[in-house]
């Protein structure tokens, strides 16, 4: 099943989102229509709470990004309970879009390395470190399972400059070429 993508303005964008145990019913058949849904959107990152689940729970798929980076070639992984506890002080700008916000792109800035404890589809325990493009969207999509969306990185001007474009998507008015509910 391919679910809808939930637009900016959603109030399930805003909430912090609540672990789960191997016991939540379907989580595999959620996981294979969340890279479904994925795919059909053509994005390379998805939270939960885009598809209006309140679960601490998101995907990646960085193998579009495979020729820049050898580290994305065939690199998708399943994020469950995930807990980022140690950040670079390096710090990286990287233009980025949102399968939530449609149309919008933003120079956001984040550490460039990241160390994170999280379990994979079948609840083993991972403590990992991510950097290059992969840190990039696994910050991007942690942010989504605490509530925040990638325009929060900006500065206040920056966000008020936006503040019409983001009123827009909070009333349906927009364009994409996948399904999405509000």
């Amino acid at each position: 099943m391919i679910y809808p993508i939930v637009i900016f303005g959603s109030e399930i964008l805003r909430k912090p989102c609540e672990e789960i145990t191997p016991e939540y019913p379907e989580l595999n058949k959620l996981i294979e229509d969340m890279f479904l849904t994925l795919t059909e959107a053509e994005g390379v990152g998805l939270a939960a709470p885009q598809i209006g689940k309140n679960i601490r729970l998101f995907i990646v798929d960085c193998t579009p990004w495979g020729e820049d980076d050898p580290e994305c070639r065939d690199y998708k992984r399943v994020f469950i309970n995930p807990k980022i506890y140690a950040v670079s002080e390096e710090t990286g700008l990287f233009n980025e879009g949102c399968l939530s916000l449609p149309g919008l792109h933003e120079d956001v800035r984040r550490p460039i390395a990241i160390r994170m404890r999280y379990l994979d589809e079948n609840f083993v325990e991972h403590d990992e470190e991510f950097s290059g493009y992969r840190a990039r969207v696994i910050q991007h999509e942690y942010d989504h399972i605490e509530g925040v969306v990638f325009t929060d990185r900006l500065s206040p001007l920056r966000r008020n400059l936006l503040k019409g474009k983001l009123l827009n998507l909070s009333k349906g008015k927009f364009q994409c070429t996948y399904k999405t509910k509000r």
